[in-house]
């Protein structure tokens, strides 16, 4: 991860020996309260979302907005059906896990 305007990231799952590349660039950070990024599934080329997270500090907490961007209707289906909701919640339960870790050392 090149976390700066124009800098890019790559991740890849694993899931069962199978594995899933996910890409793409940074357009905007502000920290701390704005990251623009481009998401797109290289299991499906050329389908470039563009997701906004926007953080606001509660004092104890810290509440996360993110909006993914589609350039049509029947892209945000299919990434619906892919089960990407499963993965998205699966990895919010990860980082509740891993951010109450921190907060017990």
């Amino acid at each position: 991860m090149d976390v700066r305007p124009g800098g890019a990231w790559r991740f890849v799952v694993d899931r069962d020996g199978e594995e899933s590349g996910f890409r793409g660039t940074y357009r905007e950070v502000t920290p701390p309260e704005r990251i623009v990024q481009t998401f797109e599934w290289e299991g499906m080329p050329g389908h470039v979302i563009v997701e906004t997270a926007e953080f606001e500090d509660l004092g104890e907490r810290t509440k996360v907005t993110a909006t993914s961007l589609f350039h049509t209707t029947e892209e945000r289906d299919g990434m619906l059906d892919s089960g990407m909701e499963g993965g998205l919640n699966e990895s919010h339960d990860r980082l509740d896990e891993l951010l109450a870790r921190q907060d017990s050392a």
